[in-house]
């Protein structure tokens, strides 16, 4: 039995709103043909049942197992059509492309100079919105229709076209080899998080400085200009320059607001590129404009003119909350954080489909940092979990390497010494098979491991000796990254100070408010 979430056309109706069911259904019916065919009722099958059966569909006699194949896909290509058919849907792309496939139909009949003006008003467009792969298919579309469409302007027109080629074909280059590069360097990011020495370090700089293409800003476009950024800001994050990370993002951030219009063509990017500006706050611990970018971001998803669609839900759901979270690290509020618990688990859930199991471990690392902020080692545990027993997952190293770290310091705090021991093994080896065993870590392990024969009157003293140790990092270049995940410094204090974690947090964010 295939599963539901592998199976394409069963997780494409369920994601049809009541709206889109009911378009699909007019589409379908605008021929009295179609009111009793197959797909329809396929379609009506899928729709009523929970969970994917082929079992279910082959009983009902609607179709027998040797058509269920074709059938599926000629259902999937009609909901396709439907959904393209959507105003909802009908965003600048969608549109130029349609008077491309429009243009292509009246030069097959012939009728050139009316396939021409279609194409030069939809080049035009193209342009205007930084379409500028399709504005160069729609050049050398022309080109073709030019060649057999004669006229006396013909020399001018060829000069025209071949300029205009060439210019688009440079500015894609550009972008193309921008685009890789953001792309490798967010990859390496993905696999192995933040450089972990120098060798780590030389080998992303000389992969950085050998692939950037020399460009001149001031002559590059939105499009352009927007991978350029981003590249910069992977590379800044893979080198843990944050503020050289919030010089990117704001640069990001800002050309939205330059070019107004691409909020509504782009919102996957406007999105991104908060999400990542707030990032780099959080990094830097500018608390005061995190919380105004952040409300920035809310007031332009609330806008009525903000595109709504699936993908931006589910976007706008992880990224909202998971800063929300930030949010109350920053400042110490663990407390005022945990209605969001609720609403990250619900979100999950409902967006299931369309966030990546990374960002779902990310999230759950997050609510298992807001746990043990508040003391409740526990369900720390239980949510950290959740990331450690998954086998299966190709993630951030890092990701895993802390969560583990930070299951070991909750076992301690919840009274759990009887899971230390094999804790402290497994994650041993863990460590070492990642080859991310650094000294923050093995500080931390052998502060642990030697727990059992401390007695109680000389904790405190073996509390300070790790603080002190632990300080010495607290600016290291590779070392530093371990208190991104955890804060174990502020841990530390709070049992020096005999305070909770959460009023040390928030006495070091009120000392440096800005």
């Amino acid at each position: 039995m295939t599963n539901a979430h592998k199976d394409a056309l069963f997780v494409l109706v369920k994601s049809l709103s009541k709206s889109e069911k009911r378009q699909f259904k007019l589409y379908v019916g605008r021929l009295g043909v179609n009111t009793d065919a197959k797909f329809l009722a396929l379609f009506n099958l899928l729709d009523k049942i929970k969970r994917y059966d082929e079992k279910v569909i082959l009983s009902s006699g609607i179709v027998k197992k040797a058509q269920l194949s074709n059938l599926k896909a000629h259902l999937y290509k009609q909901i396709l059509v439907s959904l393209r058919l959507n105003p909802v849907n009908q965003n600048i792309r969608v549109q130029i492309r349609e008077q491309l496939d429009f243009a292509t139909i009246l030069y097959q009949k012939g009728l050139y100079k009316q396939s021409l003006k279609i194409l030069d008003k939809a080049k035009s467009t193209a342009i205007d919105n930084e379409e500028k792969n399709i504005a160069y298919e729609i050049v050398e579309f022309e080109k073709i229709i030019e060649t057999q469409y004669i006229t006396r302007s013909i020399p001018d027109r060829a000069d025209e076209l071949a300029v205009q080629a060439k210019e688009l074909s440079g500015q894609n280059v550009i972008t193309s080899k921008l685009s890789n590069l953001s792309m490798q360097l967010y990859s390496m990011m993905l696999k192995v998080g933040y450089v972990r020495s120098d060798e780590d370090l030389q080998k992303v700089k000389n992969y950085f400085a050998k692939h950037l293409p020399k460009v001149d800003v001031d002559k590059l476009g939105f499009r352009e200009k927007l991978w350029l950024y981003k590249a910069h800001l992977w590379y800044s994050f893979l080198i843990q320059d944050f503020l050289s990370s919030y010089k990117y993002a704001s640069k990001w951030v800002d050309l939205f607001y330059d070019y107004r219009e691409m909020i509504y063509l782009n919102p996957v990017f406007f999105l991104k590129g908060n999400h990542y500006l707030l990032e780099s706050l959080f990094y830097v611990k500018y608390s005061s404009q995190f919380k105004e970018t952040l409300q920035q971001m809310e007031v332009a998803l609330e806008d009525k003119n903000f595109p709504k669609n699936d993908n931006i839900n589910s976007l706008a759901f992880l990224y909202l909350n998971a800063n929300k979270l930030n949010l109350h690290f920053l400042e110490g509020t663990f407390e005022k954080g945990l209605y969001l618990v609720k609403i990250v688990e619900y979100g999950i859930n409902k967006h299931k489909d369309r966030i990546d199991a990374h960002h779902v471990m990310v999230l759950y690392y997050k609510i298992a940092c807001l746990y043990f902020g508040v003391g409740d080692n526990k369900t720390c545990i239980v949510y950290l979990k959740k990331i450690i027993n998954n086998k299966n997952l190709k993630m951030r190293e890092d990701l895993m390497c802390f969560a583990r770290v930070l299951s070991l310091v909750a076992h301690y705090e919840a009274g759990m010494d009887y899971h230390l021991e094999v804790q402290l093994k497994s994650t041993y080896k863990f460590l070492l098979k990642m080859n991310d065993m650094h000294e923050v870590q093995k500080e931390m392990i052998k502060f642990l491991r030697n727990l059992g024969g401390i007695y109680p009157n000389e904790l405190r003293k073996e509390f300070k000796k790790l603080h002190t140790e632990l300080k010495k990092y607290e600016d290291h270049p590779y070392e530093k990254r371990a208190f991104l995940y955890l804060d174990i410094i502020s841990w530390l204090e709070s049992h020096l100070e005999n305070k909770p974690v959460s009023d040390i947090i928030r006495e070091k964010a009120l000392k440096q408010t800005r």
